[in-house]
Parts: structure tokens; sequence; C-alpha cells
């Protein structure tokens, strides 16, 4: 296992106006600084991914993935946070 600090983000959900804002705010007010992010629409649907870097986080990720899911649940979407080694783990052939 690596002792990098970085996470991956996902978001899906039906698009609307703020919705990457609202997302994003949330990392930025944790202090987690954003280090990739790639989103696509699917006719109404957004599919994102976000990499970002916990070095600096104000919380834990147990606490963030908990604002994130409160986050996600004012915002109709659904938002997945993991730590990247379980990512990785998780999607290995």
């Amino acid at each position: 296992m690596s002792s990098s600090n970085r996470i991956i983000v996902s978001v899906l959900g039906k698009d609307r106006v703020g919705l990457i804002a609202s997302v994003t705010g949330v990392l930025a007010e944790n202090g987690v600084n954003i280090l990739d992010i790639s989103q696509t629409i699917l006719q109404e649907f957004l599919a994102m991914i976000i990499i970002a870097d916990m070095t600096g986080a104000s919380v834990d990720l147990v606490t963030l993935k908990e604002r994130l899911n409160t986050k996600g649940a004012e915002l109709g979407v659904r938002i997945g946070a993991q730590h990247e080694d379980a990512f990785l783990y998780m999607h290995r052939i």
C-alpha cells in the first residue's frame, strides 16, 4: 500500500445548475485540493470523477464522505469517495 493521500470522488446524477460548484465547494471547505477532474454530460445526466489530495484536509476521509453524502442527498445525486489505494485494488485486472 502506498502512503498517498489521494482520493477518488465520483458523482452521478441528473445535471443541474450549480451541481459541480456544490460538490467541489464541499472539498474546498474541508481543505481538500482537487488535482484533476473529468466530467461528461450524457443527455441530462452528469458523470464526474475527481482526483483530490487530502494532505491539507481539515477532516478525515470518513467525515468527508459523510459531508459529501449529505450534499449528495440535498442535490439528488450519488457521491462516492474512497482512498486511491482502495479504488485501484477494486479495479485491478
